[in-house]
Parts: C-alpha cells; structure tokens; sequence
C-alpha cells in the first residue's frame, strides 16, 4: 500500500477522537467524539445501564449519560460533561466506494487506541441480516472494537465499527449515525438484557416467539414496573414480537407515556400484563405485574 502523506497526524487525531467505554462491569467497548461539546456516540449493546463511565484519549474519566438507543440500528447516543473535545469529522457514507482505504481505531482486547487498516469491500446489505446497510471492510476488529470509527483515508468517519461477518469488518455507515442522531433524543429505554427464543407453552402445540429477560437494570422502566430476570416478553396489548424490530418499534417516542406489555413468568401458564412507563420523569410508583 502507497505511503498516505500525513498518516501519522490522520492516525493520531482519529485516536484522539476514540473513546473507551466501560460499562456494568461487562469488559469495555469504544465510542466516538462526535460533538465538541460532549456529544459521543457508540453501538448500543456496549452501553449496559443508563450512566457508564467513559475515558478519554488523554486518560480523564466521565460518568456519561445514556440520552438515546436504537436497538434497531445497534447505536447509542451518549453525553459528558465536556467541552473543547476533538471531535470526529464525519464523510458521506454514500460516497464510499470499494478499494478505498479503511482505517480502524478501538480498544480492542484492552489494546487503547489500537489502529487497523484494510480496504472497502463495499457499501450496503448483506444476505442473513436483514435490510441493513453496512460500510464492508476487511480490516481486522477484535473484542473492544465495537462502537470506535471506521474512517477513510482523510481520518472522516465512514462508519462506527459494530461486527465481524467472516472475515469482513462491518459498520454502521455515517449517514445512518447522522440520521439516528437527527431524530433527537429519545427516552425509550426499557432496562433489560435480552435473548430471543422459541418458547413452549403447556397445552399448545406450537412454539411461540419471545424475549428472555436475563438481566433487569436497577431502577429501571422494567424495575419499576417489577419484571424479573427469566421472565418472557411476548409482545404489546395491539402486537405481539415477531422480531427485534417490533420491541423497538414499542419503544419509540418521547416524553412520559405507557406501553403495556404482555409476558410469561414462572410455569408459562398463564399470560400476564404489566403497564411499563417510559420517558423521564419516571413515576414514583412502581406497577405491578398483573
């Protein structure tokens, strides 16, 4: 590969522009600077809870604020309380073409600030994942990847690292961080740890979909309204889950409102209800399950 004029700089201010994230004691991810002002964003299953602690590139520690998620579109909007930062300079995902120069930045197995490079191997779906679009490459990401920049030769951020797919790097392209951004903060946050499953029911035949609560976040919309680990979300009063998708669906919007949802607990027997209040400010009083 042809020596890129001024790599070291480009390299350097991407690194400065890359966050480590560490949250509910689960290992650590990555997140960029996207605002000056505080403004970071990462993937959402690296954010566990509503306050993780962030550490910047010249080793000062944060309390962040969660101030939105998409499940969805794996992406979480996170906020400190900071100014004057280096903020990532973000280039139009839709002008991204193969063979250009893909540059990584994270935090991958503890490494801070570990760089990789490769090339774009194409921008857009992929079979098996759904309708998606996202940044190809085949630069190499590791655990603690997740949530940092993947950028172009100029150091813009094409993309935010999220997976790896055989053996292609994939990222959620700029132009869709932009979009979710956009929108504005949405308070949709249930608090839960999930796992989808094909759940058996006594006296029926057929399998029904679901999510597993494994993990239920103190103080929490789903605290609040007492669901529990190993508990079974089945769906809304107007819908049942057939995918990721339709939870987050439920779950968008802003401002206080209620979303009853219906789930299984203990012996599946018998189906339960519970109305969850999301949005801030959370009541003071807790819903029963019904």
């Amino acid at each position: 590969m042809a020596a890129i004029p001024g790599f070291g700089e480009i390299a350097e201010q991407l690194r400065r522009s890359t966050v480590l994230i560490h949250s509910g004691g689960r290992g650590s991810g990555s997140g960029v600077v996207w605002s000056s002002d505080g403004v970071l964003v990462t993937n959402a299953h690296v954010v566990h809870g509503s306050r993780p602690m962030v550490q910047l590139w010249d080793g000062r520690e944060f309390e962040a604020v969660t101030q939105s998620r998409d499940s969805r579109r794996d992406l979480a909007q996170l906020r400190i309380g900071a100014n004057n930062l280096p903020a990532a300079i973000a280039a139009d995902s839709s002008q991204v073409r193969p063979g250009e120069l893909a540059i990584a930045v994270g935090n991958p197995l503890g490494f801070v600030g570990a760089l990789a490079t490769g090339v774009i191997h194409g921008v857009g779906p992929l079979r098996r994942l759904g309708a998606q679009s996202w940044v190809q490459a085949d630069v190499r990401l590791a655990p603690g990847n997740s949530g940092g920049p993947l950028a172009d030769a100029r150091g813009r951020v094409v993309g935010i690292n999220t997976m790896v797919a055989g053996r292609l790097a994939l990222a959620i392209p700029s132009n869709e961080v932009q979009d979710f951004l956009s929108v504005g903060p949405a308070d949709g946050w249930l608090g839960v740890t999930l796992h989808p499953a094909s759940i058996p029911r006594p006296g029926f035949r057929r399998r029904i979909f679901g999510f597993v609560i494994l993990e239920v976040e103190p103080g929490s919309p789903a605290a609040q309204a007492s669901l529990l680990a190993g508990d079974i979300l089945l769906g809304t009063e107007e819908k049942r889950f057939s995918s990721i998708d339709d939870l987050s669906r439920a779950l968008r919007g802003r401002g206080p409102r209620v979303l009853r949802v219906e789930f299984l607990r203990g012996d599946y027997s018998r189906l339960r209800r519970v109305t969850v209040q999301l949005g801030a400010p959370l009541s003071a009083r807790s819903s029963v399950a019904a």
